[in-house]
């Protein structure tokens, strides 16, 4: 789905949820900054096969999107950290159930897949 459709008010709210966490490492992104603020370096490091040029993109996406905040510091050299804002929190909150729904999905298949 394009990032301009996710905006149409006519379209699925589900859609519309998806649009912004769509991606290979946003979903993971999200899930690291639960945690508090990260350098973009220790995301990079806490997510192996993270190119620099993906995470820049990802985290601008969800800066525009208003899930993340990003504080530059001015320090030499400058230091850069994103947090979530309090809107990105109530994105991973809704998120749980969801989370909760997929570990259950795992240990089903992990049962369906052992000899009985």
């Amino acid at each position: 789905m394009t990032r301009s459709r996710a905006q149409d008010p006519n379209v699925c709210g589900v859609t519309a949820a998806i649009a912004v966490i769509d991606g290979k490492w946003k979903t993971a992104l999200l899930w690291l900054l639960e945690a508090g603020p990260c350098r973009p370096g220790e995301l990079r490091r806490r997510l192996p096969g993270l190119s620099e040029k993906v995470l820049t993109q990802g985290l601008r996406e969800m800066e525009d999107d208003g899930l993340v905040h990003r504080e530059v510091y001015d320090v030499l050299p400058l230091r850069t950290e994103y947090s979530l804002t309090p809107f990105g929190r109530e994105l991973s909150e809704a998120l749980a159930p969801l989370s909760d729904w997929g570990h259950r999905r795992l240990e089903r298949l992990g049962g369906a897949s052992s000899p009985s």
